[in-house]
């Protein structure tokens, strides 16, 4: 008979690297009875919970394993029938991952929630690839907006973001990329740097440099699709002096 006290606890289990993870998310994962993850985690974290339930219900390629309905269904009654569910998402939970949601119906189910916080992917990915999305003389703000809203339409934050001078990243925004080229340009910004980083952090990376006049064949060049973040601001071109000062150290040590 279940003796446990019924608890969901939110995980983001970062951008993929899982030496990224956090330390607090591995205590969630020690503790949990049932492990619910989605795709674009790292499996290797799921070693964290060798004894809980361990459940997909992750969406690839367009095809869900569970409606979000279902999910949360599933939560209640893990969490009623097992005890501790830990439901571990790709990022951070609070940046476009439904945590806030999951949390509140539970909470309104009558179930203790808490929240394990995430490396966001819109923050590492770029970060992992010597790309700053502020750095003074360059850049003083980002926006971290969706490619795709819940109508699947582009988000019109974009054309905002689009007129400012701020790094702008764009999450899930790969389907969207002909209107995002269009909206930069129509804003004068065709010679923008763009970076469009597929897979970010983990061994199957993928990377493409151009502008938003020459993204578009890079993208095809490469052959680059989801799950990508772009990033679209001058901040891209610190990347090469980063890169150079990492080359130049490492040379120097060769030679002492």
């Amino acid at each position: 008979m279940q003796t446990k006290n019924p608890r969901l606890t939110i995980v983001g289990a970062g951008p993929g690297d899982p030496e990224l993870f956090t330390l607090k998310g591995i205590k969630a994962l020690e503790s949990a009875d049932v492990v619910l993850y989605d795709a674009l985690v790292n499996p290797v974290l799921l070693d964290y919970a060798p004894h809980a339930e361990q459940i997909f219900v992750g969406k690839r390629k367009g095809c869900y394993a569970y409606q979000q309905e279902q999910i949360n269904e599933l939560i209640i009654s893990r969490a009623k029938s097992h005890g501790h569910v830990v439901r571990l998402k790709g990022g951070d939970p609070f940046i476009f991952g439904r945590g806030a949601e999951e949390m509140e119906f539970a909470a309104q189910q009558g179930i203790e929630v808490a929240m394990v916080p995430g490396i966001s992917s819109s923050l590492a990915v770029p970060a992992s690839q010597n790309i700053p999305l502020t750095k003074r003389g360059n850049s003083e703000s980002f926006w971290v907006i969706t490619g795709t809203t819940k109508e699947h339409k582009i988000s019109k934050d974009v054309a905002v973001a689009a007129q400012s001078t701020a790094t702008v990243v764009i999450l899930m925004g790969m389907s969207k990329l002909a209107e995002i080229v269009s909206i930069f340009s129509e804003n004068g910004k065709q010679n923008m740097p763009v970076a469009i980083i597929q897979n970010g952090t983990t061994a199957e990376e993928k990377m493409g440099i151009g502008t938003i006049e020459t993204i578009e064949n890079v993208v095809a060049e490469n052959e680059l699709s989801n799950p990508a973040i772009i990033v679209i601001g001058d901040v891209v071109k610190n990347r090469e002096d980063l890169l150079q000062y990492q080359a130049n150290y490492a040379e120097n040590q060769q030679t002492w």
